[in-house]
């Protein structure tokens, strides 16, 4: 008898998940692919007319500012904190506002500049999904975490094209271990992902092949994921400390425009911060490649790796909707072609600088949310070809997972949110 209502709770349990995974995935589809269309459209318009960038930001803030107030009644988001605090305590709950919420909040702070990204709104929203289904299915209280899990797993794997990073998250950030339930409703929810994705065509991120690496690459790669560790440490830091200082600002008007307008004023001199910045890695790269060695390369390299960070921090402090997950993926990208390039320069490497840029933005991505694993699949998927660099991603990641903690402990930001 025990074993039967195991397994009937098991099958309630997957059928839930599929119900999750249907409405997260078609979610973060959605939100995704809004955010494409109407950030190329703006961005275009401000590339013309570039005083609009001084703009742009304090009219996406003010719109979400003016959300929040009456539409969800001035109740604010916080992050993935949201989800720790309702799996840690179980009379937390995430209501179903929580999914329009940051939908709409994380899709007006990218489009209109705010440099994040919506990876951290479309995992909130996707955890109140499972937590809505959960409240309404009668499974097992125990299973509560599953459906959360199993709505984060289709998000994320729907943005990347990537059910395996997205069942890896789940379980990796999320969940934090391993159980065959979790295992169970995550791999559902990420397979439902995996069928709707093989409905339409899914291009790369980067329409670049990965052919080869070599060995002397290695000491490179080591020293790029050791400074990678760095960077998400000051990254982590920044967001800390300056949302707090913004917090400390007791009137939502000077909040909001002071925080908007030094990233209007950001995004003015450097577009490539704009939004979630992705827009930016193939040009750069394709200068870094192409282009001889230049100190004014360099300089800008150098410059968007040390400012993104703190945008980044002023959009969220400001009001924004989003996290450090796509950041990371940028910064950590750039921080690799201002290696490679530095030292085929200086040391007659011959590195390939692509390779570097795969490596970077998983070691900072891994150091930055402490997911080695989720951050090796997600570099793989970049481009085609990219499972060539297994052996430099793991070492990367993992030397940066391990470096950031010694530098300062467990300061991660999702984590660090969730003490």
């Amino acid at each position: 008898m025990r074993k039967k209502i195991i397994w009937i709770n098991y099958l309630r349990l997957v059928f839930a998940a599929i119900i999750v995974g249907m409405l997260a995935t078609l979610l973060a589809d959605i939100l995704k692919r809004m955010t494409e269309y109407f950030e190329e459209i703006i961005f275009g318009h401000a590339v013309r007319y570039p005083y609009l960038f001084l703009l742009l930001p304090s009219t996406g803030i003010t719109l979400i500012y003016f959300l929040r107030k009456y539409l969800f009644k001035g109740r604010s988001n916080r992050g993935i904190k949201e989800i720790y605090q309702t799996l840690e305590n179980r009379r937390d709950e995430l209501p179903l506002y929580k999914i329009p919420s940051h939908f709409f909040n994380g899709f007006l702070t990218v489009v209109f500049g705010g440099s994040t990204g919506i990876e951290v709104s479309t995992v909130v929203a996707g955890a109140a999904i499972g937590a809505g289904v959960y409240k309404k299915e009668t499974i097992a209280n125990a299973f509560k975490a599953e459906l959360v899990c199993a709505g984060v797993a289709a998000g994320v794997a729907t943005l990347f094209a990537n059910p395996l990073a997205g069942f890896l998250f789940a379980i990796e950030v999320i969940s934090g271990r391993f159980t065959k339930t979790v295992a169970l409703s995550a791999g559902v929810a990420a397979a439902i992902s995996g069928i709707y994705l093989s409905l339409f065509t899914v291009h790369p991120f980067l329409d670049l092949q990965v052919t080869a690496w070599h060995g002397n690459a290695l000491p490179y790669f080591i020293l790029l994921s050791t400074l990678a560790a760095g960077i998400a440490v000051y990254f982590t830091r920044s967001v800390i400390f300056i949302k707090k200082k913004f917090y400390a600002i007791r009137s939502n008007f000077l909040r909001v425009n002071i925080g908007a307008l030094l990233v209007g004023l950001s995004i003015y001199f450097l577009p490539q911060l704009f939004g979630d910045s992705y827009h930016s890695i193939p040009e750069l790269l394709k200068n870094a490649e192409q282009q001889s060695f230049s100190s004014g390369t360099i300089i800008l390299l150098l410059t968007l790796v040390l400012i993104k960070p703190l945008v980044t921090s002023l959009t969220l402090g400001a009001g924004g909707d989003g996290g450090v997950f796509a950041p990371s993926i940028v910064v950590g990208g750039i921080l690799g072609m201002l290696v490679a390039t530095v030292c085929n320069h200086y040391f007659n490497a011959d590195l390939i600088i692509l390779n570097f840029m795969l490596v970077g933005a998983a070691a900072a991505l891994s150091a930055a949310i402490h997911a080695p694993l989720t951050a090796i699949v997600l570099a793989c998927g970049i481009v085609p070809g990219g499972h060539i660099l297994l052996i430099p991603l793991a070492l990367g990641t993992f030397i940066a997972k391990y470096t950031a903690n010694m530098i300062c402990g467990y300061t991660v930001y999702s984590y660090q949110e969730k003490k």
